[in-house]
């Protein structure tokens, strides 16, 4: 008997490094990568000639590409197929009062895997930090992007006063502001609540009573309360993304107010 020939491998193999690289990307592009990108490659992932990487651009989509050539310190990409076309993404911002650099970055790696569109850092009367890194920010944007298979990057503005967030807020869209002292119900808020939305999270020290009364006095504010216990800053901004994305955003069918 004959044995039957071996099955031809999947390509591109789930097991494929990814990253995301400046586009726009196409039917054949090249990608010539070096630095950080290439070292990731080469050294640690020992990409070959031949071998697949899975790129992004923010663009144009998800793409396999091979590698055509492969240096000590750089290597060159050809983009063969593409997946999958940028994905849209709820129309969801969140705004978190700055906190302290490693909870910050908590705060931006899960409201990236989370599908947040856009992220808008605001400053408090009680905020401990009152910078952001903005080098920082986008690495720390990608890499949650490529681990968590996201072909769209959130945008994350600079931090900017409460009184500003406030006075340049755009019409038609509702800012949820997670209150300690109380509020509607989250999940009854968001389910209710259709169209353009945001969440307005506090610092570790909470807001005080002029901001809150400022938030409050906005039309476009609505309180809600995150339940009986008073959360972190970051716990607070995980746990009510994921909310909303399982009430309004796209943890359901269909997708509602996609970007």
């Amino acid at each position: 008997m004959i044995d039957p020939l071996p099955a031809t491998p999947a390509w591109p193999p789930k097991s494929a490094p990814r990253l995301f690289v400046p586009g726009p990307l196409g039917e054949g592009a090249v990608v010539a990568l070096d630095g950080a990108q290439a070292h990731y490659l080469v050294r640690v992932m020992r990409v070959a000639p031949g071998d697949c990487v899975i790129v992004c651009d923010d663009e144009t989509g998800e793409w396999a590409a091979q590698a055509d050539s492969v240096g000590k310190r750089d290597l060159t990409l050809r983009c063969v197929t593409r997946l999958r076309e940028r994905e849209a993404v709820p129309d969801f911002w969140l705004c978190p009062a700055l906190l302290k650099k490693d909870r910050f970055d908590i705060v931006l790696e899960k409201a990236c895997e989370l599908g947040v569109a856009r992220i808008r850092p605001m400053l408090t009367r009680r905020c401990v930090a009152d910078r952001i890194n903005p080098d920082r920010v986008r690495a720390t944007l990608v890499e949650a992007a490529e681990q968590c298979a996201r072909t769209a990057l959130p945008t994350c503005d600079a931090p900017v006063p409460l009184a500003s967030l406030l006075a340049d807020w755009p019409e038609g869209r509702t800012l949820f502001f997670a209150d300690e002292t109380g509020g509607a119900p989250a999940a009854t808020s968001f389910a209710t609540h259709t169209g353009p939305a945001a969440l307005l999270i506090g610092p570790e020290g909470g807001f005080d009573e002029a901001e809150r009364a400022a938030i409050r006095a906005h039309p476009a504010a609505l309180a809600i309360t995150l339940g009986p216990r008073i959360l972190r800053g970051e716990t607070a901004a995980i746990a009510a993304c994921a909310l909303w994305m399982g009430l309004a955003g796209d943890w359901q069918t269909p997708i509602i107010n996609k970007l």
